[in-house]
């Protein structure tokens, strides 16, 4: 049971170790992560099936608490299914490894991806019928080295359509627009977007706001594409200053030392140096907490503190990319207006506004120009 601290009291009696494991694992359910996670979970769940859903955000925002959480609900509504649909998986997440040089290696990314898709027990193995996959003695699938990337897609989509996944995340996924030049960079997002309409299964693409690169690469991807931004807390913001500061405070309390320490009354200094993102924190006070412990001292001090934060050159450069990626996300009255005109939509109001300027300007009981006719009818005969 939890004491007025947050943290159950029997903590205190543990090593180190265990202290900080239960700290790592402790989770937040912040405004900003809960309002993302209801996002995602309504484009997962929406009847289209075979859409490519963005969620991108900065650096340490908590994309990664994010995933894990929607991992969680999503076997969970699952799990009366699956007592029955032993073949299939609820939900498959693999990370987009960055190349140690040159292009996105596209052969590794489908060679994990199956390997994760090979959960289910030895009785509801695929049969992938390609040359260069098969099965060792114990059922275990083998992926020859030679085998050509297109076989492999093939196989990865042949596998989706049969453990019928809600979402297939990829995680780091803007390593996708790791490529040469513009033209494959609008490759690698058709390969895709190929591979959620050929299986059927929406594609979940966890990224930072690198991955806006590709939001523009084409109308038939913008159609069927839905954006997601899990943003971090902006400090000119009343209602997200009083979130962070009650997320530092419950941070504070789950602190499993034998004397609380005061974050709170420094809010600002966390603030600063975690630029609004949540997980920026918590991974400074993770190794914080991680040194006081072996340090046996009884409580965080800020010179624990200087010790772990980020540097003003990092947080200087996170700053920049977040803004960057902020800006790129906002419409300018401008582009409205240049939208407008190649829609043909200011010239009609234009039109509009020269009519009503029009009625404006005639006074009331003034008769409009126009020729009078001379003489009666009957002079006119």
């Amino acid at each position: 049971m939890a004491s007025q601290k947050g943290f159950p009291q029997e903590l205190l009696k543990e090593s180190p170790e265990n202290r900080v494991a239960y700290f790592e694992k402790y989770k937040v359910n912040h405004p900003k992560l809960q309002k993302a996670f209801n996002q995602l979970l309504d484009a997962i769940y929406k009847p289209d099936k075979g859409s490519l859903i963005f969620l991108y955000g900065p650096t340490g925002v908590g994309k990664t608490t994010l995933k894990e959480k929607i991992i969680q609900e999503l076997i969970r509504r699952a799990l009366p299914q699956l007592e029955v649909d032993k073949g299939r998986i609820p939900v498959v997440a693999v990370e987009a490894v960055a190349p140690e040089s040159g292009n996105f290696n596209w052969k590794n990314f489908y060679t994990r991806s199956l390997i994760e898709l090979e959960e289910p027990l030895i009785d509801y193995k695929i049969d992938y019928g390609e040359n260069g996959i098969r099965r060792n003695s114990e059922g275990e699938i083998i992926i020859e080295s030679r085998i050509a990337a297109h076989v492999l897609h093939r196989a990865l989509e042949k596998c989706l359509k049969y453990r019928r996944p809600d979402v297939f995340l990829i995680d780091e996924a803007h390593h996708l627009g790791i490529m040469s030049s513009g033209q494959k960079l609008k490759n690698q997002l058709e390969c895709v977007k190929s591979l959620a309409n050929m299986s059927g299964t929406n594609l979940g693409l966890i990224g930072t706001y690198d991955l806006l690169i590709f939001r523009d690469l084409g109308g038939q991807l913008c159609r069927r594409s839905i954006n997601i931004h899990f943003s971090r807390y902006k400090a000119d913001y009343a209602q997200d200053i009083q979130a962070f500061k009650s997320i530092l405070l419950t941070f504070q309390k789950h602190l499993p030392l034998s004397q609380e320490p005061n974050l709170i009354d420094n809010w600002e200094y966390f603030y600063e140096r975690s630029i609004g993102c949540i997980g920026i924190l918590k991974d400074w006070l993770t190794r914080t907490l991680r040194d006081v412990l072996y340090q046996r001292e009884e409580t965080i001090k800020l010179k624990h503190l200087k010790a772990r934060m980020l540097s003003v050159s990092q947080c200087k450069q996170i700053s920049d990319e977040i803004v960057e990626g902020e800006d790129s996300l906002k419409e300018t009255a401008q582009e409205i207006e240049d939208l407008r005109d190649t829609l043909g939509l200011k010239k009609i109001s234009s039109n509009n506004n020269q009519k009503e300027k029009s009625k404006r300007n005639h006074k009331v009981g003034q008769r409009k120009p126009k020729r009078d006719t001379i003489g009666t009818k009957n002079n006119a005969q």
